[in-house]
């Protein structure tokens, strides 16, 4: 397979190696760019590459609670302006009240009535595209709830009450206060928004990546040239240190930066007066997953002005 300049920028953009690396990788790998980003790991040229890192899209993350159940909603816009435009503000915050009835399902969302209009949530975005003109776009919508306890919500980066660049419900079962709950739920969800957990502990996690994961540190422990039965107890050791820092029971609790947040709710149980049990947790980070189209404003512009961007000859 030929290995483009492309292909070893945006491998290079997306691990941070060195673009003659790159290209080795990708060679090694037939130009499988998930293979690559491994073949550098295992070699210790790259961390784990994460998608969320290097895309972008523009838009607000809206939520919405009610009594025990909360929402959460990513309405995507073309630009960060539209984020500021009142009336996408308020679309957004329609939808993430709305959302709370639509069991998580972002095509029923669409379809559900929107307020005072008399059409759907989709035609409401479409009549927001033909006023402000911009492209948008109803992406993704999750509903959490408890039968008792409380779904705490945050919102960070916020522009308005519930609108922001990220959203997070944590649902804790409990009997106990709800006051205190709702303030460990809070404490919660401003560490997720800061450490961004990929489960609640390892038996929650996807056992594709925890094989990924661990073949990736047996590549490397092998190339240290030690024995089998200490490469094995090495690789161990590392994949606890991985759960560590990726599940958040497991995590150091960024409020108080010493105690475990499993421990950190164990503790909290006191001041709650009953057992404590955190069911779910959601993230929504604008724009995480979505690959943005990178575009050369000099030939933008040199097309706007009708002449090419390489030589300046009137275009044909």
């Amino acid at each position: 397979m030929e290995i483009t300049a492309g292909m070893v920028k945006q491998l290079r953009d997306s691990t941070g190696v060195g673009m003659m690396d790159c290209k080795k990788a990708l060679a090694e790998t037939n130009g499988d760019m998930e293979a690559a980003v491994d073949w550098l790991r295992t070699r210790g040229l790259a961390k784990a590459a994460k998608k969320a890192d290097r895309v972008a899209a523009e838009g607000l993350v809206g939520v919405a609670t009610s009594g025990t159940k909360a929402s959460v909603v990513e309405v995507n816009s073309e630009t960060d302006f539209v984020a500021r435009n009142e009336q996408f503000q308020a679309i957004v915050g329609n939808v993430a009240k709305l959302a709370l009835d639509a069991d998580g399902d972002v095509v029923k969302l669409g379809e559900m009535p929107f307020p005072g209009s008399g059409h759907s949530v989709s035609a409401e975005l479409t009549e927001a595209i033909a006023k402000i003109g911009e492209n948008m776009n109803l992406r993704r919508t999750e509903v959490v709830s408890v039968s008792n306890g409380v779904v705490e919500s945050y919102v960070h980066n916020a522009v308005k009450g519930g609108l922001g660049r990220m959203g997070i419900l944590v649902a804790l079962e409990s009997t106990g206060d709800k006051a205190a709950l709702s303030a460990l739920g809070k404490q919660l969800a401003m560490h997720i928004a800061a450490t961004n957990p990929l489960s609640i502990d390892p038996e929650d996690l996807d056992q594709a990546v925890v094989a990924r994961e661990r073949a990736i540190i047996l590549e490397q422990v092998k190339e240290s040239g030690k024995s089998a039965e200490i490469a094995e107890k090495m690789v161990d050791g590392r994949m606890r240190k991985y759960f560590e820092e990726v599940t958040l029971l497991a995590q150091t609790f960024v409020i108080d930066g010493e105690t475990k947040v499993g421990v950190a709710i164990k503790n909290a149980e006191k001041d709650v007066g009953a057992p404590i049990k955190l069911t779910r947790f959601v993230r929504y980070a604008l724009g995480e997953g979505i690959e943005k189209v990178e575009t050369d404003f000099a030939a933008e512009v040199a097309a706007t002005a009708g002449v090419k961007s390489n030589d300046n000859e009137p275009a044909k």
